[in-house]
């Protein structure tokens, strides 16, 4: 697969992403894709296959009433693509972890995507 063709599958997810558009963020993603939230060098978040996919990223929907996620970066190698990121939130909900709802959340991350028949087969969410 292309990188032009990589980098444009990750754009459209980033896209959707940031519009709350679930239908797009699974467009064009595998069906036995591996999502995986790593925060603090921990997985935190796990899902195999694009329903549980689906399910989760609707669910995640309601966490936050504004969020952005902008590629400052692109590192590409063979099926996968390295995308450094710098995220800004603002939470919808009170988290369990001191964030309160109307506070702004600012993270400095990755996402690494590997890449198979033409789709993303594994998201990894690096904070």
């Amino acid at each position: 697969m292309e990188i032009a063709a990589q980098k444009h599958l990750i754009e459209s997810y980033i896209e959707a992403y940031n519009r709350f558009d679930v239908a797009g963020m699974v467009r064009h993603l595998h069906e036995d894709v591996v999502f995986r939230n790593i925060a603090g060098g921990e997985v935190n978040v796990t899902t195999t296959g694009k329903e549980a996919f689906r399910q989760q990223a609707t669910q995640a929907l309601q966490y936050f009433s504004q969020r952005e996620q902008r590629a400052t970066n692109w590192q590409v190698a063979d099926n996968r693509v390295e995308v450094l990121l710098d995220y800004s939130a603002v939470a919808a909900i009170d988290f369990p972890n001191g964030l309160n709802a109307g506070d702004t959340l600012r993270l400095q991350g990755k996402s690494v995507f590997h890449f198979a028949n033409g789709q993303i087969i594994s998201i990894d969410d690096i904070s």
